[in-house]
C-alpha cells in the first residue's frame, strides 16, 4: 500500500499544468493526502475515476485547505480538530481562525486512521509562534486520541525542519521561522508520543533530503532546501513499514511529495 502526501500550493494550477495527472499516472498512490489546495471541490474538475476525493476547504476562498484522494472507501471522515480539543486552545489570532481554514482532514480505515495536516506558518517576524505553541499540542492531542482506538498515520506540511540535517543552511536560520526552538519542540513531542518520522527510519543520517525550496536564487536547482513535509506513523506499524521516500523529481509546486509503503492491503 502506497501513501503519498503533497503540498500542491494550489490544486487548480497543478491540474492546469498537468503535473497532478502525470504524478498520479506514474506513482498510483493508494491514498494521496494534499495540502494547500486553495480551492473548493466544486471549483475543480477531476478525471481520476479510480479515486474518491474528500475535501476540507477554508471558508476564505483560494486559501489553505486539504484533501484526500483514495482508492479505498473509508469507514468515516472527520473534518478539523474536534471541538473538545480546540476549546482548550487559542487557535485564532490577528491572521485568522485556524479552525476555519480547512487545515485538518482525517479518514478512518479498517486498520488505521490517516490524517492530513497543513500546519500554520510562524511568519517571518515569528508573530504566529504563540499560535504554533497552541496548534502543535492541539493537533497532537487529536492524533493521540485516535491512537487509542487504532494505529494512526498523519502527514503533511508541518512548517518546521526538525534537526540541522533537515535544512541546507541551519546556522543562519537558527531561531527563524520553521527552525525555532518552539517549533522543533513541537516535533519532538510527536516522537515522544510514539510516532515515527518515517523517512528517518530508513535514512537516519542522510543529508540533503529536502521537500521545499524557495522560488528565489535557483534554490531548487541547487537543492538549497528544507524538509518540512513528513509522514509520521504509529510505532505499532513499524513491522509493516517497508519504505519512506521523498520525490524531488515531481514538479508543479514549491514542495515535492513524500511517501511511505506498507505491506498491507485495504
Amino acid at each position: 500500500m502506497k501513501i503519498f502526501s503533497w503540498n500542491v500550493n494550489g490544486i487548480r494550477a497543478v491540474l492546469k499544468k498537468g503535473d497532478l495527472q502525470r504524478f498520479i499516472a506514474k506513482h498510483q498512490p493508494d491514498v494521496l493526502c494534499l495540502q494547500e489546495t486553495k480551492a473548493n471541490q466544486d471549483q475543480v474538475e477531476l478525471d481520476f475515476p479510480e479515486y474518491e476525493s474528500y475535501w476540507h476547504s477554508a471558508e476564505k476562498k483560494g486559501y489553505s485547505g486539504t484533501a484526500i484522494f483514495t482508492k479505498h472507501e473509508p469507514e468515516a471522515i472527520f473534518y478539523g480538530i474536534p471541538e473538545k480539543i480546540t476549546k482548550k486552545h487559542v487557535l485564532n489570532d490577528k491572521y485568522g481562525d485556524t479552525t476555519k481554514e480547512g487545515r485538518v482532514l482525517t479518514l478512518e480505515f479498517e486498520h488505521f486512521f490517516i490524517s492530513t495536516v497543513y500546519t500554520p506558518n510562524a511568519k517571518d517576524d515569528l508573530s504566529r509562534i504563540p499560535m504554533r505553541t497552541e496548534w502543535d499540542p492541539a493537533y497532537l492531542e487529536y492524533m493521540v486520541s485516535l491512537q487509542k482506538q487504532k494505529p494512526v498515520i498523519f502527514c503533511g506540511d508541518f512548517n518546521v525542519a526538525h534537526t540541522e540535517l533537515d535544512l541546507a543552511r541551519p546556522k543562519p536560520n537558527e531561531g527563524k521561522k520553521g527552525f525555532t526552538a518552539e517549533e522543533r519542540m513541537g516535533f519532538d513531542a510527536m516522537l515522544q508520543a510514539g510516532f515515527l518520522d518515517t523517512l528517518r527510519v530508513f535514512h537516519p543520517a542522510t543529508p540533503e533530503l529536502y521537500t521545499w525550496w524557495s522560488h528565489w536564487g535557483g534554490a531548487r536547482e541547487r537543492n538549497v532546501g528544507w524538509r518540512i513535509d513528513y509522514v509520521m506513523a504509529d510505532e505499532r506499524l513499524s513491522d509493516i513499514l517497508t519504505s519512506a521516500k521523498i520525490h524531488p523529481d515531481v514538479l508543479g509546486s514549491d514542495h515535492c511529495p513524500v511517501s511511505i509503503e506498507l505491506t498491507l492491503e485495504l
